[in-house]
């Protein structure tokens, strides 16, 4: 058990560091953006959300991927299993059950469903954030035009 731990530990570390990154972009994003900005572009505002959440959409992918890897290379699923399709059920906690790891593996589905939550949330913060900070920058043009 402590060992199923680890693995999922070491797995969600290198995840929150692909996350970091993705969000350094995202932010850099933003910024580009935001320095180039118009204080009347009324598409601005909805192009840096489409921008931003796909940017974070790829990031979940490849974090997803990090799960299908370690899930190979730990035979976490029975032979045959498609590991990224498994990966994607547990890390977005859809659960369908079809797919189950094998028994001396039963934590390692729920440790990805928690970093997949923890990862979640932390891109809706960075939305959330995009579209304050892109508001605030739009109106402080308007007040200076």
């Amino acid at each position: 058990m402590l060992f199923q731990l680890l693995m999922g530990a070491v797995v969600s570390a290198i995840n929150i560091a692909i996350h970091s990154l993705v969000t350094v972009a995202v932010i850099g994003l933003l910024r580009t953006v935001a320095l180039g900005a118009s204080a009347r572009n009324a598409l601005q505002l909805a192009g840096v959300m489409v921008a931003a959440a796909l940017v974070l959409m790829l990031g979940h992918t490849l974090e997803i991927a990090v799960w299908a890897l370690a899930y190979w290379v730990l035979r976490v699923a029975p032979a045959g299993s498609d590991l990224l399709y498994f990966a994607f059920v547990n890390y977005t906690t859809l659960g369908y059950g079809d797919v189950t790891p094998v028994k001396e593996w039963l934590l390692i589905g729920p440790m990805a469903a928690m970093n997949g939550v923890m990862m979640f949330g932390w891109s809706t913060a960075i939305l959330f954030e995009v579209l304050q900070k892109t508001i605030e920058r739009q109106a402080s043009l308007v007040k200076s035009s």
